[in-house]
């Protein structure tokens, strides 16, 4: 009972101190504030449009660097009001505003090609146009109404970037203290591959999916900190303190990645010897202190161990000095040794008062390391294809605005635009998307709306049904981010207790939401299905080259080091960065195309063990560079060179068979110098190198035998068509 009661202190410790909580706070307060001071002034209407311009402003306010943040809320006041001041003059004419709904859905939606935030600037203007269409004005109302809008917005962002200023490294700690609570739980996904009761396949699965959201994480640390001039520039001890702390998790990511082999051989081999125990305990508890870690960074205190990993340390190696052939268990102890030194490290930095001395990249290395979005207007044209998926789906979501506007206009409900607010944050680029948003939407807007009424029901006191508004309120801002159907849920009652505070709290309103939204989730996923769909298997081959072709690269700067060249640090981790980010993106190929049509799913085991071999070469090859990578004046084993060769060329096959409609790729030559070249003798390194290589060889052949498969079924496929 204690322990449950532990685990649910440091999970309600965890949300109260996230950035989700900070951000569901803050958006609370901005909104909230303007409809209190004008509802005591006795013009409420004037508050709710006020607080409606701060909810616009706030959906592009995602984390990122307080520069871009303010940009895009500067784009998004300004689109908002030229597009509340048009939908306004024009909406005593159904079909003017058929046309606008036409060109400013599709416009709007085809700012998805410039990223997250810009996808974000083009939903809250678009509900604008939506909550703007049924309402009545004269030239007076409407130039007020903008005005209220703008207030809203313009305090929005003042208070945003107010709290910046006053917690500049706020948003930064948030960030990198998910990503050690995100890296925690990698870790233990990988102890349970020495619990022998633990299926090593369904854990592959765990470790894949779980690995897309620790590279997820990383991404926007790297956007957080290496975008934001004042840590960058400014080297304070906080900016290097942070800098210091990510630079660690990640090659500590990477060690853990190291910690692979081949697991059902161990079990096999060493599962009886009970020594498997030590091991899963040990890397247990450095998910669970690196998870305690990403926790204290987040509460911004310092950060104390949970552990003490050495006696730990002592009696796993007592008992792998007792087992025969222990040479990798020891291998894996001596980088699970490396996992507790660098966490070590991150817990010394706390202690120093002073990091100038602690050696760390230049700024310009730093910012190779950050994807750089462009706003460029040729991209755009270039997207004006049918070829674009992003083109595509703004077709689809202009011609579904049109049929949603005009089934709210022979709607009888009073509300009627909820059907393409619904449709509106539904209909996804994807169909695996749409679905998926389509049944949390449907969840959450129906347990929501019979919790609002029983809230309406049975609470009539005014200030406890405030305290609702304000416990749903916040719930509702902080899951947006974190998990949609908890957000929808909080946020259906939110909005109809706000209702009942002008007038409007009956029962019908929580009726006619329900029923608004299950129309406009239908439109949503038929349309999606139907009107120029966008299905995931034509863009998996591309996704698959992109991995293969980052493997080979990883493999490629491995080489290098073999033949004694040794390793540039930045450009290799430089490579390991887009290896992360391409196994992330294919991983989330599979799953979206698991979620769509049965006879839309082609090659789906194949494809996933094309990810289980990718994941698991990736492994190998960082095993391979924890090696390598701490040996002074290694001499070049022909041995190795000739087992690296092999795989490359395996692998480079494999790109090749995957080639169609992706540019094509040049494999580089291994070339050692003759003087370099000595037959040494095999000492224990030696021969691990040499089995890991094989390691490497024989799964670049797994590899190469389902790139085979595959091509073969698409021509099948493609005879079949013809």
């Amino acid at each position: 009972m204690q322990k449950i009661d532990k685990n649910q202190t440091k999970e309600i410790r965890k949300f109260l101190f996230s950035q989700y909580f900070s951000d569901g706070l803050r958006i609370t307060f901005g909104v909230l504030l303007p409809s209190l001071i004008f509802a005591q002034m006795g013009n409420l209407e004037a508050g709710i449009t006020i607080s409606l311009g701060a909810i616009t402003t706030s959906i592009p306010d995602n984390p990122g660097p307080v520069i871009h943040k303010r940009n895009a809320m500067l784009a998004c006041i300004a689109f908002m009001l030229i597009v509340a001041f048009i939908t306004g003059f024009i909406n005593q004419y159904a079909l003017l505003v058929t046309i606008e709904i036409f060109l400013l859905c599709f416009f709007f939606s085809m700012l998805n090609i410039y990223g997250n935030r810009a996808s974000s600037i083009s939903t809250a203007v678009l509900i604008i146009m939506i909550l703007t269409i049924d309402r009545s004005f004269n030239i007076y109302s409407l130039l007020e109404y903008v005005g209220f809008l703008a207030a809203g917005g313009i305090w929005y962002m003042t208070l945003s970037l107010m709290v910046s200023q006053i917690r500049p490294y706020r948003i930064a700690q948030h960030t990198l203290g998910e990503c050690a609570i995100r890296v925690g739980e990698y870790l233990r996904l990988k102890a349970e591959f020495y619990n022998l009761n633990q299926d090593t396949d369904e854990n592959y699965k765990k470790l894949i999916d779980q690995q897309i959201i620790v590279h997820q994480q990383q991404d926007t640390v790297r956007e957080v900190l290496f975008k934001d001039k004042m840590i960058t520039k400014n080297q304070t001890n906080t900016a290097r303190l942070l800098i210091l702390i990510f630079s660690d998790l990640n090659d500590l990511f990477e060690h853990s990645m190291a910690t692979h082999y081949d697991y059902q051989t161990i079990r096999s081999v060493y599962g009886s010897s009970g020594v498997l125990k030590g091991f899963y305990s040990i890397i247990h508890n450095l998910g669970n202190e690196l998870e305690n870690l990403g926790i204290d960074i987040n509460a911004n205190e310092r950060p104390r161990p949970l552990y003490d990993f050495q006696p730990q340390l002592e009696q796993l190696k007592a008992s792998i000095d007792k087992v025969d052939n222990n040479l990798v268990l020891k291998k894996i102890l001596v980088n699970m040794r490396n996992i507790i030194n660098r966490i070590q490290n991150i817990y010394s930095y706390f202690k120093d008062k002073k990091l100038d001395a602690v050696a760390m990249n230049s700024e310009k290395d730093l910012g190779r390391f950050i994807s750089h979005q462009s706003l460029d207007i040729k991209l755009f044209i270039e997207n004006l294809t049918f070829s674009s998926s992003i083109f595509r789906h703004s077709i689809r979501v202009a011609i579904v605005c049109i049929i949603g506007y005009l089934i709210s206009k022979i709607s009888t409900g009073a509300h009627s635009y909820w059907i393409l607010l619904t449709i509106l944050v539904i209909l996804k680029p994807a169909f695996s998307l749409t679905k998926q948003r389509n049944y949390e939407r449907l969840i959450g807007t129906f347990v929501g709306g019979l919790a609002g009424a029983l809230i309406i029901h049975f609470v009539k006191d005014e200030a406890a049904r405030f305290a609702f508004l304000l416990l749903f309120m916040i719930g509702a801002y902080s899951f947006q981010r974190l998990n949609y159907v908890v957000s929808v849920l909080f946020m259906t009652p939110f909005i109809l207790i706000m209702f009942s505070f002008i007038g409007m709290g009956d029962l019908s309103l929580v009726r006619e939401r329900i029923i608004d939204t299950f129309i406009g989730s239908f439109i949503a996923l038929i349309a999606s299905y139907f009107i120029f769909p966008s299905w995931e298997y034509p863009q998996l081959k591309n996704h698959m080259h992109k991995l293969l072709l980052a493997n080979y690269n990883y493999l490629q700067d491995v080489a290098e080091g073999l033949t004694g060249k040794g390793f540039n640090i930045t450009e290799y981790k430089l490579i390991r960065k887009e290896l992360y980010l391409s196994s992330a993106n294919m991983a989330s190929a599979l799953q979206r195309m698991l979620s769509e049509p049965k006879n839309k799913q082609k090659n789906v085991r194949e494809v996933n063990k094309f990810i289980v071999l990718n994941h698991m070469l990736s492994s190998y090859i960082a095993t391979l560079v924890a090696t390598i990578r701490h040996e002074e004046n290694r001499q070049v084993n022909p041995l190795h060179i000739r087992i690296i060769r092999k795989a490359l060329y395996q692998l480079y096959e494999a790109i090749s068979i995957l080639n169609e409609g992706v540019e094509e790729t040049e494999a580089a030559e291994i070339r050692v110098s003759e003087p370099f070249i000595k037959i040494i003798e095999d000492n224990i390194d030696s021969k691990l190198i040499a089995e890991q290589l094989e390691f490497i060889n024989k799964v670049s052949g797994d590899l190469l035998r389902i790139c085979e498969k595959i091509g073969k079924a698409d021509t099948d496929t493609a005879l079949i068509d013809v």
